[in-house]
């Protein structure tokens, strides 16, 4: 072989292994990329996983606070539904006795009873609702215990008040029974 011949077998051969080494370096490239693209794959499903569990427990924790809010505030809800009889008897004594004068230091010995429960109840957050004649009839705060025929000024309004409602801070604890006007 002549000495050409062998430096151009040689450049050949060179030229094979640069092509081979270019080939291996460009499939170790994509090898990265692609394991690059895996874990950046997997990088963002943790990612929105994390969200999603962060998201979840935000709302569990709000919702949580929300009801131990509601739970307190309406804590002695049941004991002032029990109470509200009491207060109304009250109240009923109270008016049936003003027709008789011989009984008035019975009466003023009910309006001290009455007044200290009144005053126990409210501090415990019982409200007495603010219902008159001529209220709109709202079913969020009243019963409608019969409806009557009325004058035009009174129809779909509060005619009387049968027994009062209550609330326990933002919650209705007795709605008001009330006679509501209805058309003629």
């Amino acid at each position: 072989m002549s000495k050409k011949t062998k430096e151009k077998k040689a450049k050949k051969e060179k030229k094979a292994e640069d092509q081979e080494t270019q080939i291996l370096e460009q499939e170790e490239v994509d090898n990265q990329e692609n394991g690059d693209s895996l874990i950046e794959d997997e990088l963002s499903e943790a990612k929105d996983k994390y969200l999603r569990l962060y998201s979840e427990f935000e709302n569990f924790r709000r919702r949580t606070a929300k009801e131990k809010l509601d739970l307190i505030s309406t804590a002695n809800k049941d004991l002032m539904s029990e109470l509200v009889p009491v207060l109304d008897d009250f109240e009923r004594a109270i008016t049936a006795s003003d027709a008789n004068e011989d009984f008035k230091t019975l009466k003023e010995g009910i309006s001290l009873v009455h007044n200290k429960l009144n005053k126990i109840l409210n501090l415990k957050g019982l409200k007495k609702m603010d219902v008159k004649k001529g209220d709109a009839f709202d079913d969020e705060k009243h019963e409608a215990i019969t409806q009557i025929p009325a004058n035009k000024k009174l129809e779909g309004k509060v005619v009387d008040v049968v027994e009062a409602g209550y609330t326990l801070g933002e919650t209705v604890v007795r709605f008001a029974k009330v006679v509501v006007g209805a058309k003629q």
